[in-house]
Formats: C-alpha cells, structure tokens, sequence
C-alpha cells in the first residue's frame, strides 16, 4: 500500500511526492519487548522512512548531494494494541567542504516517547494542529536539525525552521504527552527548543557558523586558520556556559563533537591549545577523557 502524507504548511496543502531535504535512515529496535519480528514494527519502520524522506519540510531546493543525513533509531521498550512506548535516537552530520568527511550536528536521546499508531494508518503533518505524538516528535526534530545544518552555513540561517519547531511544541503542549512543556524536566524537546531561540544563547548559534563554515571547510585549505576558527567557537561556547552553566543545549553539542574536537587537535599543525583546553574542562567537564587526549 503507498502511503500518501500530506504536509500542510502556512495554510497551504502539498502532497510529498519525491525525495527532497533528507536521507534518513529509521531503525526500529523492538528487542525489549520479546516480539521483534512482530509485523506491525516493519510497517512501522517503512512508512517513518517514507514520511521522512518523502516528504517536503521547506520551500528550499536540495540536490541529491545536499541532502541530510540523519538516523533514526526507534527503540520500543513496551506496547499494548495501539499503545507503544520507548525512546528516540536522532542523529544528524553534515558533509564538511571539499572533502568525504561527515561531520556530527545533532545527537539527541529523547526518553520522552510514547505514541499511538494502528498497522497503515497515514501519517499526516499539520503545522497548526497537533493530532499525533509519533508525527509532532518526528517532525519536531526534523525541523530542529534543518536549523542546526543551516545555522552551519550562514549567520542565524536555522531560524525559520526553528521556529516552526516552537510551533510544534506550543501545538502539543496541551495533549497528556510528555516532553512538551515547561514542566516535564530540564532534559525535554520543549527545554532544547526554548534555549535554541532565545537571544540568551546567541553565542551557541554563532558557534555554530565559526566552527563548521569558518572552520571545518577551510581545514582542507588551511588546516591552521580552520583550527584557530574552531578554537575561537569553543570560546563562544564558553561565554555561554558562563551564563548557563551545564546547559541542554551545550552537553547536546559536546555529544555530538567532543570525539571529533579531540582528533583535530590530536595532530596537524601545532596551535595554542592551552586556552582551548581550559574552555572544554570548564564547559563539559564530563568529557574530561577527551580532552586530555588533546595534545600541542
């Protein structure tokens, strides 16, 4: 059976007919619940990746090579007839100019995933309702890590799409679904959300342009001025920390980076790393491990 979604945005209604800003992988883990050949988990698992990559998010034109590559992984813990419960693993990188190298944007563990869904039924988006959990989480995050890839190639490129990821928190917040309000925890889609449009963290987004486009792309052409962009990012980081100290948004990223921050300056050409150590021990300490494996 082909699964027809429909995206309604801004008023309009389009049919998702081709591929258009994302190569996803979905992954259903069904172990936990001693059935994981149960059928309804692969029609599960085919019609996320069809709404995935079918689907048109943005009025913007993507070339088969500019597309996202991002995991899904749906790990059901339990589930009674419609009911299902577990967790989400999404993952996103981004292809670093020039280069075969695919660089970590986005690794986030949402714990706060509970859904319905009967065998076929078709997956609708509307950016104004909110009429499915398995659908609101699905493109919450698709939106969350389209602003992440754009806010890595221009100044505050991510903002449109962040804010339609508000919009889905503000639609959800009134259904009995965790992970959608100012009270479900320091750790939730709504937390995330709230910090990445707020001007209190507009360090974390200018980080996101200085490390990857100022430095990243240029490591092939000048892997020493790449360095310095990245270190420079890292103090941006840094005066966030100073003001939210063990934020959300900050141990994300370092999920995302600490182990690609440790290779580039395990080697190469030599820069003050000194400075630079110092802002990762005081930023995220808990990745203490990585960071002593940085070296001149």
């Amino acid at each position: 059976m082909r699964n027809i979604i429909t995206l309604f945005f801004c008023g309009l209604c389009a049919v998702a007919i081709q591929a258009q800003e994302l190569n996803a992988t979905v992954t259903i883990d069904a172990e936990q619940t001693g059935q994981p050949n149960y059928q309804v988990f692969r029609t599960l698992e085919d019609q996320l990746t069809e709404f995935l990559n079918n689907t048109t998010w943005t009025n913007r034109e993507f070339k088969n090579q500019e597309r996202i590559d991002c995991n899904f992984t749906l790990i059901i813990s339990s589930f009674e007839s419609t009911s299902f419960s577990g967790s989400l693993q999404v993952q996103s990188s981004r292809t670093v100019f020039n280069s075969t190298y695919d660089s970590p944007m986005y690794n986030y563990n949402d714990r706060q995933f509970n859904f319905e869904y009967s065998e076929f039924q078709p997956l609708v988006f509307n950016i104004n309702t909110f009429d499915s959990n398995l659908v609101s989480v699905l493109a919450y995050h698709v939106y969350t890590l389209i602003g992440l890839d754009a806010d890595s190639f221009a100044p505050n490129g991510g903002d449109e799409f962040f804010v339609i990821a508000k919009q889905i928190v503000n639609n959800a917040a009134s259904s009995n679904f965790s992970g959608w309000k100012a009270t479900d925890g320091s750790q939730s889609r709504y937390r995330y959300n709230d910090a990445i449009v707020s001007n209190v963290y507009q360090e974390y987004r200018d980080a996101l342009y200085t490390y990857h486009r100022l430095g990243l792309d240029r490591m092939e052409s000048n892997t020493r001025e790449g360095k310095l962009k990245i270190i420079d990012a890292i103090a941006q980081l840094k005066s966030v920390n100073d003001r939210r100290p063990n934020s959300y948004l900050l141990r994300t990223f370092f999920d995302a980076k600490s182990d690609e921050i440790t290779s580039i300056f395990s080697g190469g050409p030599q820069v003050d790393i000194n400075t630079l150590v110092t802002n990762l021990n005081r930023i995220a300490p808990t990745r203490r491990s990585n960071w002593s494996n940085i070296r001149l």
